[in-house]
């Protein structure tokens, strides 16, 4: 069994030694020193990535270590001044370095090296096609959870989440990396982004057994705790990683790999929030309010958003403070300022769930004439934003792992 610790460190090892360890073999004397070299550099950062528990060394540090894949050691990593040395080959022909048998590679240039970087990793993305472009989003939302904490629902004590990170940090896929760099001693950098195939394909199937196991944890909720806001949270988290899966099984597909049979659709686990959300009644209670207003206006917020208006002993509360004040201004008109402040409470534990505040004034010729306004202000709001900010404050809420029963 895989521990934390154990996964990251060795993840990290490939993605560092992919550089040298898959390189085409250099024919020339000096490009087969410059690839010992390299080797040497390569497996010195994967061991100092170890060493830092996981994490990896510095960009400018790995990058620089990757330099020479075109036969210019030592020579990468410029940025104003001369050239460094010869044009390397894969500017005008990445293929003719990295075989296309065996790795997915793009060239970018740009004024800096920075910008470099970014064009060739855009780049490599274009390579997959816009499917793949349109998953970057769903990969994004994604990341977010994973580094907000939602690997601790993975399988097997096992995380990814520091490759989730370096595609972070890097925007873009996750097991990209820039290989190499190039300053023409003009007013061009070039940069070399390279997917190494075996190494992707390593990688994503790991993500993708990972996030299984995760979902399948997700999902093993008792019954007596399935139709709750825990069991909801779990479905729209379950639902993301789906998703994930299904972004990483096209790229798996585009390098000429047979993605996994078992995987599903997020929308799926959709379906069965949605079903959890019509069975979750929620009581509100609003101090302050005239008529009922401000407490229907909720009520049409939560409807709208699937969930039923319970009485005021329901398991979740909506508890509700509302109140107007009058504001002195330097104007004719007289001025009302209203505030919302709510919380979401669950009643079983006290905690409270989703805080929704709001403050803003409205205006007329007369106090009562602008506390009417203030009124529907408030009532439009509520009904327009309320159930849409509460359904996606769930479907990014991470479930906590201690609550599990």
């Amino acid at each position: 069994m895989l521990t934390v610790n154990g996964f990251l460190a060795g993840a990290l090892a490939l993605l560092f030694l992919a550089g040298c360890a898959g390189d085409p073999p250099s024919t020339a004397g000096d490009e087969t020193a410059a690839g010992s070299r390299q080797a040497e550099e390569a497996a010195a950062a994967a061991l100092a990535a170890m060493d830092n528990g996981g994490s990896p060394p510095s960009a400018a540090g790995s990058r620089q270590s990757a330099g020479g894949s075109g036969g210019n050691a030592g020579n990468t990593g410029s940025t104003a001044g001369a050239p460094s040395a010869a044009e390397p080959r894969w500017v005008r022909a990445p293929d003719q370095v990295y075989n296309r048998a065996l790795y997915v590679a793009a060239v970018g240039y740009g004024a800096d090296r920075s910008a470099a970087e970014k064009n060739a990793l855009t780049a490599l993305t274009a390579i997959f096609g816009q499917t793949i472009e349109a998953d970057q989003k769903v990969t994004i939302t994604y990341s977010e959870a994973v580094l907000n904490g939602a690997s601790q629902w993975a399988a097997e004590n096992t995380d990814i989440e520091n490759a989730v990170r370096t595609s972070v940090s890097m925007n873009s896929l996750v097991g990209a990396e820039i290989k190499d760099v190039w300053f023409d001693g003009k007013a061009t950098h070039y940069a070399v982004a390279v997917m190494d195939k075996a190494q992707t394909a390593r990688l994503y199937r790991e993500m993708i057994r990972v996030n299984l196991g995760m979902i399948s944890n997700l999902t093993a909720i008792p019954p007596s705790e399935k139709n709750s806001m825990e069991g909801l949270a779990r479905y729209y988290l379950a639902a993301t990683v789906a998703d994930a899966n299904r972004a990483f099984a096209d790229v798996l597909s585009v390098i000429g790999e047979t993605p996994p049979a078992e995987l599903r659709n997020g929308d799926e686990y959709r379906l069965e929030a949605a079903a959890i959300t019509r069975t979750i009644p929620v009581g509100v209670n609003v101090s302050g309010d005239r008529s009922g207003r401000i407490r229907a206006a909720f009520a049409e917020a939560l409807a709208a958003a699937g969930f039923r208006t319970g009485g005021t002993n329901a398991r979740y509360l909506l508890q509700v403070s509302f109140s107007l004040t009058e504001v002195k201004l330097n104007n004719p008109n007289k001025f009302i300022r209203y505030l919302i402040d709510g919380n979401l409470i669950d009643t079983s534990s006290g905690e409270v769930l989703f805080p929704y505040n709001v403050n803003d004034r409205e205006g007329h010729l007369s106090i009562p004439e602008a506390e009417e306004r203030a009124f529907r202000a408030a009532e439009g709001r509520i009904k327009n934003e309320y159930g849409g900010t509460l359904s996606a404050f769930l479907a990014r809420l991470i479930p906590n792992r201690e609550r599990k029963t």
